[in-house]
């Protein structure tokens, strides 16, 4: 699952490529607020595979959340209505942020797109 603090670490990282891209700093510069990894992610690791992961950790999430509310429908004992509720919420938000992501890395690509050769 997702932590808060890894979604936190991403955006703040994108907003300091934002900030550099909206300086001036070219990428052969070297630069003073360089993207450092997240902590516990390899160095090596890539843009793409960290995405995948995240959405990999929405969907256990999601299905974690489903299989608690189908046992709480059937009556399993030890799955509380609470536990659910939680679990719902904890899906919910992780699937937005996800959302919210996407939808900044569409708009960052097609900023891109639009920029003059």
């Amino acid at each position: 699952m997702i932590e808060r603090a890894e979604i936190s670490a991403v955006l703040q990282q994108m907003r300091e490529v934002k900030m550099q891209v909206q300086q001036g700093i070219s990428p052969e510069m070297p630069r003073p607020n360089a993207i450092r990894p997240v902590a516990g992610e390899q160095s090596g690791e890539s843009f793409a595979d960290l995405f995948k992961g995240a959405i990999d950790g929405v969907n256990n999430s999601q299905a974690q959340a489903k299989s608690l509310a189908t046992a709480y429908e059937k009556g399993v004992p030890g799955v509380d209505l609470h536990q659910v509720m939680i679990s719902m919420e904890k899906a919910s938000v992780s699937f937005q942020a996800l959302t919210q992501v996407r939808n900044k890395m569409v708009g960052a690509y097609e900023d891109v797109m639009k920029m003059p050769i």
